[in-house]
């Protein structure tokens, strides 16, 4: 099973802690706690499109505020704007929006939180129980995957299971032997899934 825990994305930006600004800004990006059950994948996060996403601008109520990631991935934010966020890290976001708001004010210190995580999804189709698509909260393998969708159907072709996923351009189709895994035949390390994964069990 997929297991949920809160974790929280949080950048924070500035030199060492020995502004009372800093630190105040600190503390608030430890209070805007992710809502349990939405947490980020292990690693270098990168925020993809429906994440929700708290920006605090430290001093600035008027552009701090939580904001969906769109379909396009692009955020909108006063002043500027729409401002593209899907494929970076919270903290390459951090620095973008740090660039453009130095043309409106001196020294911006902000965070950038990802306050829910919605666009890790995965799918699961052909011979399973419960083909559909799956929105994952933390990593997840294969036989994650195949447990969300309630396991292989009386006819699986259980040693011929395909992951497609999408890289830039191209559509790669990457093998899954499932019986080689379960008997321990292969000692490799297990398949994660990436956002937009499809499981096909042919």
């Amino acid at each position: 099973m997929v297991l949920h825990r809160s974790v929280t994305a949080v950048c924070l930006v500035g030199s060492l802690v020995g502004s009372l600004g800093l630190a105040a800004l600190a503390a608030a990006g430890e209070q805007a706690q992710v809502r349990p059950g939405a947490v980020a994948p292990a690693g270098d996060y990168r925020i993809g499109p429906e994440d929700l996403l708290d920006v605090s601008v430290w001093n600035n109520t008027a552009i701090s505020r939580t904001v969906p990631v769109r379909p396009d991935g692009k955020i909108s934010l006063p002043l500027l704007n729409e401002v593209q966020a899907a494929g970076l890290t919270p903290a390459q976001l951090r620095e973008v929006l740090m660039k453009r708001l130095a043309d409106y004010m001196p020294s911006p210190e902000l965070a950038v939180i990802v306050r829910e995580v919605h666009s890790f999804k995965v799918s699961a189709i052909g011979e399973v129980k419960k083909a559909g698509s799956y929105e994952l909260n933390s990593r997840a393998t294969v036989l994650d995957a195949l447990a969300l969708a309630g396991g292989f159907s009386e006819f699986a072709s259980r040693s011929r299971v395909v992951i497609l996923r999408t890289e830039g351009t191209t559509l790669r189709r990457v093998p899954f032997n499932y019986n080689k895994v379960v008997s321990q035949e292969v000692h490799d390390e297990p398949l994660f899934l990436q956002p937009g994964d499809i499981v096909v069990v042919p």
